[in-house]
């Protein structure tokens, strides 16, 4: 986090945060779990939370933990994966109006799509550095590996940066979570808001996910976890997470489920057939969550 005292304070009165996802498929995968369990409690403890859609950085492409350009989709597919997604979206927050703190999704296409070209570069370029640009770890991974990094693609932290700006004028939004691989587009927008505007706002990253092994959670031998049926079977998913491994069981109900920490504490000493029934509520609690009920356990 970029202050964490601060962020302890912050959330002590009802706040806006807010996290981009962008559309380039038509749905997430288990990686992005841990970013929407976040934005869950988040709102369940009375804040209100900001689902950035990228319609405008899709076009761009972040360069984020890639080793290639990310292929560039046409605005008809952006918008054809952004309707997906909001489907996502809608079983892990509450978009009712009725409520003070319910969800927004917002596409950042809305102003992006609107900039000239030169305004933009006198205005939010010029408070950018180069040099601090070529240390983000994006840029850097590539140019170590001699990799190629379009100019597109190294206009995209500017881009994010500026999206935390506008989030901040418009819905007074106070704090942008996201991956750790975003970290660096995150200070850049935290940097951009108290050069332009002299508000203070602030990070909070949530770290990639692996399991005891080693690995990145969310791959099978068949490819990734994804969160949508269509995708990923049902019955997969829960399989996915019923075969977790022994070590993992604990930490996982925690980061995933809404069982009381207190409650997941008394699971932690079991070993054999007993933590095989405590994969099968990891299982069940999390395809409950991502799904529905499965008719095995209605």
């Amino acid at each position: 986090s970029t202050d964490e005292e601060g962020i302890k304070k912050l959330l002590k009165q009802k706040t806006i945060g807010y996290i981009g996802f962008d559309c380039t498929s038509d749905s997430l995968h288990v990686g992005s779990l841990l970013p929407l369990m976040l934005l869950r409690n988040f709102q369940k403890h009375g804040h209100k939370p900001i689902i950035l859609v990228g319609g405008g950085t899709t076009l761009i492409g972040d360069p984020s933990g890639k080793d290639e350009t990310r292929k560039i989709l046409s605005v008809e597919d952006i918008n054809k994966n952004k309707k997906k997604l909001k489907a996502i979206f809608t079983k892990f927050l509450s978009f009712d109006k009725n409520e003070e703190n319910c969800a927004e999704l917002v596409d950042n296409y809305e102003w992006l799509g609107k900039l000239s070209l030169i305004e933009f570069l006198r205005k939010i370029g010029s408070k950018f550095s180069v040099n601090k640009m070529l240390s983000l770890e994006s840029t850097k991974q590539r140019l170590s590996r001699q990799q190629n990094l379009s100019f597109l693609e190294f206009n995209y932290s500017i881009f994010q940066a500026y999206d935390f700006m506008i989030l901040n004028q418009k819905y007074n939004c106070s704090i942008q979570f996201g991956g750790s691989d975003q970290w660096g587009n995150i200070v850049s927008g935290i940097e951009l808001v108290k050069k332009e505007i002299n508000q203070q706002v602030y990070g909070l990253t949530t770290p990639l996910i692996t399991s005891s092994s080693g690995k990145k959670m969310g791959k099978t031998a068949d490819g990734a976890v994804w969160l949508s049926e269509n995708k990923f079977s049902v019955n997969d998913f829960w399989q996915y997470w019923r075969n977790t491994s022994d070590d993992d069981v604990i930490r996982f109900l925690k980061l995933f489920t809404e069982i009381d920490l207190e409650e997941i504490d008394k699971y932690k000493n079991l070993k054999g057939a007993e933590l095989n029934e405590i994969k099968v509520l990891l299982a069940n609690e999390i395809t409950k969550l991502c799904h529905g009920l499965m008719k095995s356990q209605q």
